[in-house]
Order: structure tokens, then C-alpha cells, then sequence
């Protein structure tokens, strides 16, 4: 075990399997041993969290843990505990062919472990290898998805759907949902969803204010208003600002304008890769005004449809 200093306090390096990872604060972690070779971490995640990947004879797994002391952490060890917890019926209420399967869950001391099937393929936005893409120059996953073909797009923009569509029937609003909930294998063209820990029943509320939870890239207005009822309509919001960055050409101008503003700027036409009649959709899901958006996931997705049949 190792410890370095860094801003913010103090960071403890281990290891299991060869296999190194980061934590503010040392936690022994080699019980996972018991449930075969870790093969992978993810040690940076926001939500406190710790994730590696694990494989033995039946197959690989994926553990997420909460409640060590990690190193990105937003929360406290105990707050992401608690997450994690209520995350686990969520994930059992929309299971979903595009939804990673959760296979167990269980508590192991002060630690909380929720285990999946492995999902085979590379996030659509994960930032922690973002340095490592820009030392090596490697292309990333993101940009490599813009590359393939419209119908290999569609195809995953259809998966998207489907999976807010029932996400809706079954009475939830889907919150923090972005493209670092997206997986995809470009072997196999599967897109898998994952990390949908932040979803609500409904009703929802902001109660947040300008911090509640996502991405400034893809939020609509009222993720921004403390009060502000989060709904159908503000995934509504969500599903077209991520349908317009599939199809839609950005600088790195115009993602940094949307940080600096707090909103959503679509593409102009010139820069949109379909037709004028999807275009014309999209544009109407991210309308500011809720009122202008489709008020349902089905109601956009019918819309939609309809649009790329012209």
C-alpha cells in the first residue's frame, strides 16, 4: 500500500490482482478475491463508488461498491451507501434488454456491493481515460461511435427509446441520464445502458437547484430551477440533446459555450446529418419551453419515426 499527498487531502494506492486502485482513505478490498480475478477498476466516479471488473469460470461480472472513501467522490462514504442501496430496486424495476442485468447485491461490513453481468464494449464518455486518449492519441469511443454508419446510429438511438419509453411505463423519470450511461460494443454493435442510479419515481421535484444531478451539456431549464418539476418532458429534453450530439456536428466552442450559459445549443441544419423533418423534431424536444416539447418519450418517439420514414 502506498500513500501520496494530492489537493484536497490524501490518496492511498492498492491493489488486488496486479491490478492498482485510488482511495482517500485505506479499505481492504481482497475479498474480492473470493469471487474471482479482478481484471479491471474504475476508481473515479463522482458517485462514490468503486467499480472493477471481475471474471471467473461462469463468466465476468461487474461490482460496484459504495462506501469507500474514493477519490472523486461527491458524497460521503455512508450518503453513497445509501445510494447504492435504493439504486439496486431501480435496476430490478427496469430491467430492460438494454439494461445491464444485475445478478446480487449484499452488504459486506461498512461496504455496499451491487454485481452485474460484465457489459462488454467502451463508455461513450469516460472521462478518466480522457488524458490517456490525449497523451497516446487515441481516438475515443465517443468519436469513434460519430464515425459509424447513420443505421448502426439509429440502431443504438432506437435502443435509447425504447429503454426511456419503458422507463416511463413503469412510472420512473430518468435523472442523470448522458452519455456516461452508454456502452458501446463496437464488435458486436450493442449498446448496453448502465449507472441509472439517480432515476426517480414519480413525481419528481428539483430540489437542487442549478446543482441537481447531470451533465451541463444535455440539461433542460428546469434541471437548473429549484421547485421545478422534473418529468416526461424533461427527458424528453434529455433524449433529443443526445440525439442531436449523435447527429449533430459541435466544436469544442460550442460544448464549452454550453458549461459557460448553463443550456442546451442544438446544431444549426448545415450542420445536422438527417433530414429536414427530423431535424424539425429534435428541435421541438429541446424547445426551452416544456409546453412546446412532446409530452411523452412515445409521443417524441412516434414523431421521430415518422420523420425518418420521409
Amino acid at each position: 500500500m502506498l500513500l501520496f499527498l494530492f489537493f484536497g487531502g490524501q490518496m492511498i494506492i492498492q491493489s488486488i490482482n496486479g491490478i492498482s486502485y485510488r482511495l482517500r482513505t485505506a479499505h481492504d478490498l481482497s475479498w474480492l478475491s473470493n469471487y474471482g480475478r479482478v481484471f479491471s477498476v474504475i476508481d473515479e466516479t463522482g458517485s462514490g463508488c468503486i467499480c472493477f471488473g471481475v471474471e471467473k469460470n461462469d463468466g465476468r461480472f461487474f461490482f460496484k461498491i459504495a462506501g469507500a472513501d474514493t477519490i472523486e467522490g461527491e458524497v460521503s462514504p455512508a450518503e453513497s451507501v445509501t445510494a447504492l442501496k435504493n439504486a439496486v430496486q431501480i435496476y430490478r424495476d427496469l430491467a430492460h434488454p438494454s439494461l445491464i442485468s444485475l445478478r446480487d447485491s449484499f452488504r459486506h461490513g461498512e461496504l455496499y456491493a451491487a454485481v452485474f453481468d460484465w457489459a462488454d464494449g467502451e463508455g461513450l464518455f469516460d472521462h478518466w481515460n480522457f488524458d490517456k486518449y490525449a497523451a497516446e492519441n487515441i481516438t475515443p469511443p465517443y468519436q469513434r461511435f460519430k464515425k459509424l454508419p447513420i443505421d448502426k446510429r439509429l440502431n443504438a438511438v432506437s435502443d435509447i427509446i425504447s429503454f426511456l419509453e419503458n422507463t416511463a411505463a413503469k412510472g420512473y423519470v430518468a435523472c442523470d441520464f448522458y452519455d456516461g450511461s452508454l456502452i458501446y460494443d463496437f464488435d458486436r454493435d450493442k449498446l448496453t445502458i448502465c449507472d441509472i442510479d439517480f432515476f426517480r419515481k414519480a413525481p419528481v421535484v428539483n430540489t437542487l437547484g442549478a446543482d441537481y444531478w447531470g451533465t451541463k451539456r444535455l440539461k433542460a431549464p428546469e434541471e437548473y430551477i429549484k421547485g421545478a418539476v422534473i418529468d416526461e418532458a424533461t427527458n424528453v429534453f434529455t433524449l433529443g440533446a443526445i440525439i442531436f450530439d449523435i447527429f449533430g456536428s459541435f466544436s469544442d466552442a460550442d460544448i464549452a459555450k454550453r458549461y459557460e450559459k448553463c443550456a442546451f445549443v442544438p446544431c444549426s441544419r448545415d450542420k445536422w446529418e438527417l433530414s429536414d423533418a427530423a431535424y424539425k423534431v429534435i428541435l421541438r424536444a429541446v424547445s426551452p419551453e416544456r409546453e412546446q416539447r412532446y409530452m411523452s418519450i412515445s409521443a417524441f418517439a412516434e414523431h421521430f419515426r415518422n420523420a425518418l420514414n420521409k
